[in-house]
């Protein structure tokens, strides 16, 4: 109805600033880019041997969870997973599988944690994409680094960023719902939780009783229950594929579900999103879809 395809399109070129801008930010529609990361250092230096050797023994911050699932809704809680600190060679140990647990890691903390906490690998990539820079007319509000095991699961969810998403080895699946399905994607308010991990091992999940509740997807998008979200059933996700080399133009405020292969390396760049006309459609929407709930 919105023009939407079928498939992500595929560009075998990064695009000049102004005919990206036009042609994706402008119409909000996502792409996969290849060739736009072919010459970072990383594609064929970031091997696990160089990763220990350049980041080793730091201490850095990794999701754990028992079930793959990190800021996820579970048990009627909205579940954020231990945030444990941890020499990085020790992370890599355990997805090599030289040493076994029953949890799923994933180093995929937020906070530009790729200038904050790897330092050493900025100068494999790139501080931002010069194109996408121009084309916005900003630097990236952050960088992270992504590196995990195949269990780790992000659960459906959007974001208020201008996305570029860059696999430098394994593969990514994005499931994805341009913000046009909103009406078809249910939102319930969910008490914020932690992951703990008790003495035996075991993990418990502890309230976070100062925090306001927290708007989350309950749906599963790769086993949706349509008998309780029968809406869903109208909602046309597209799926794709992202893999070493690639980069994924994920446009703001399109909802996305992303699975890996397992020890999968990638780099994003958010930039933030202009509170544009855009922005005022799409809550205008999120009102609507709010009010008819009610009724």
């Amino acid at each position: 109805e919105l023009g939407w395809t079928e498939s992500i399109p595929y560009l075998d070129r990064p695009p000049s600033p102004l005919e990206f801008y036009r042609e994706w930010v402008s119409p909000n529609k996502p792409c996969i880019i290849r060739n736009a990361i072919s010459h970072w250092p990383a594609l064929k230096k970031w091997t696990s041997a160089y990763l220990r050797e350049v980041v080793g023994p730091k201490v850095v911050s990794v999701a754990v969870t028992p079930n793959g699932y990190a800021d996820a809704v579970f048990q009627d809680r909205f579940v954020m997973p231990e945030e444990r600190q941890m020499p990085f060679m020790d992370f890599l140990d355990i997805v090599e599988k030289k040493v076994t647990s029953p949890n799923v890691f994933y180093v995929q903390k937020q906070c530009s944690n790729l200038t904050e906490e790897f330092p050493e690998l900025v100068c494999d990539v790139q501080p931002d994409i010069p194109w996408m820079s121009e084309a916005l007319g900003k630097k990236p509000d952050a960088v992270n680094f992504w590196l995990g095991e195949s269990a780790a699961v992000t659960s459906l969810h959007k974001d208020h960023y201008e996305n570029l998403y860059c696999v430098i080895s394994g593969e990514k699946h994005f499931l994805l719902h341009p913000p046009s399905d909103r009406p078809f994607i249910p939102y319930e308010l969910y008490q914020p939780a932690t992951y703990r991990v008790s003495e035996d091992g075991s993990f418990e999940i502890v309230d976070e009783k100062s925090e306001e509740k927290v708007p989350w997807i309950p749906l599963d998008p790769l086993n949706p229950n349509l008998e309780q979200y029968p809406e869903y059933a109208q909602a046309k996700p597209l799926q794709c594929t992202v893999k070493a080399g690639e980069m994924l133009y994920l446009p703001s405020l399109w909802f996305h579900h992303v699975q890996q292969s397992h020890g999968c390396i990638a780099v994003n760049y958010w930039y933030d999103m202009e509170y544009d006309l855009k922005y005022s459609y799409y809550q205008l929407l999120d009102c609507l879809t709010k009010a008819v709930n009610v009724l």
